[in-house]
């Protein structure tokens, strides 16, 4: 199936960039939310990312806004229609995710197929809210989707082998490189990380080291290109929460979950998206 087509549902972190990801690869691109605030930023997201490598002289302004164009806001489903392939990016909260799927089941053509950007949450749960389960698939990127090459592609119980293929093959036509998981608790990649940054946030709790110093200490030996603690920021700390404590109630005390992560996204101190949380990014 070649997708002329995409969607992308969500505006927030990582939507804008989705959507850039989608735009550069030359597809056409709708990018929805509930507020014109969200859209508008998502917009902003993706010609910031362009307007870099224009300053770099590595791309026209012509063409710049060319790939712009390929991308359209919206608040409602009216442009949904005609799409081929629709990413859902929406907060990690099952109940959304539900709704939203169920509502893309109802506004897309039957071969459309929808997927999940989720770090952690169950495809097959999401699936049920449709009446393809066959045509559901997970798809998750990594942040900044705009620069990490790497996209899982996750099957829930009744993802048809044609759905897995057809999100490889779009994952290709992006750009991207796919890996297919099974529906484990934190895929692959998430796994894999959080097993060793739970280590991380134990250790600075047990001996109550700065972050930054714990930051600066694993990006200058290139364990990491950056910190735990300015990812985590990065990423939305509501959401990393989440999937800490998703990864830990599914496979023990060995996923840590921090304390002071709990605190903060208490006080609605998300990171970045907010202004504050392990760092403050006001200024």
């Amino acid at each position: 199936m070649f997708v002329f087509k995409a969607g992308v549902v969500g505006a927030g972190t990582m939507g804008g960039e989705i959507a850039h990801v989608i735009a550069d690869a030359g597809i056409a691109v709708v990018l929805k939310d509930v507020d014109q605030k969200f859209v508008d930023q998502g917009l902003e997201k993706a010609r910031s990312l362009w307007k870099a490598r224009v300053d770099a002289g590595k791309l026209s302004e012509e063409e710049q806004q060319r790939r712009l164009g390929l991308i359209t806001g919206a608040l409602g489903y009216e442009s949904f229609g005609d799409v081929d392939f629709v990413i859902e990016a929406v907060p990690e909260r099952i109940e959304i995710k539900q709704t939203v799927f169920s509502e893309l089941d109802d506004v897309t053509p039957g071969h459309t197929i929808l997927a999940s950007n989720t770090s952690s949450l169950s495809v097959t749960e999401m699936a049920l809210a449709t009446s393809r389960p066959d045509r559901v698939v997970g798809f998750h990127f990594f942040y900044p989707a705009s620069v990490m090459r790497l996209i899982e592609v996750i099957e829930g119980d009744e993802t048809s082998l044609d759905t897995v293929q057809a999100a490889i093959n779009f994952a290709q036509a992006i750009r991207k490189t796919a890996i297919r998981c099974g529906e484990a608790p934190g895929f692959v990649v998430n796994r894999i990380l959080n097993s060793s940054v739970s280590e991380l946030w134990r250790a600075q709790e047990e001996t109550g080291t700065d972050v930054k110093e714990i930051d600066r200490i694993v990006a200058e030996s290139k364990a990491a290109p950056v910190g735990p603690f300015y990812l985590c920021d990065l990423l939305g700390l509501d959401t990393v929460l989440h999937v800490a404590e998703h990864l830990r109630d599914s496979y023990g005390d060995r996923f840590y979950v921090h304390a002071r992560m709990r605190e903060l996204v208490a006080e609605r101190k998300l990171g970045a998206k907010t202004g504050e949380g392990f760092y403050d990014h006001r200024s």
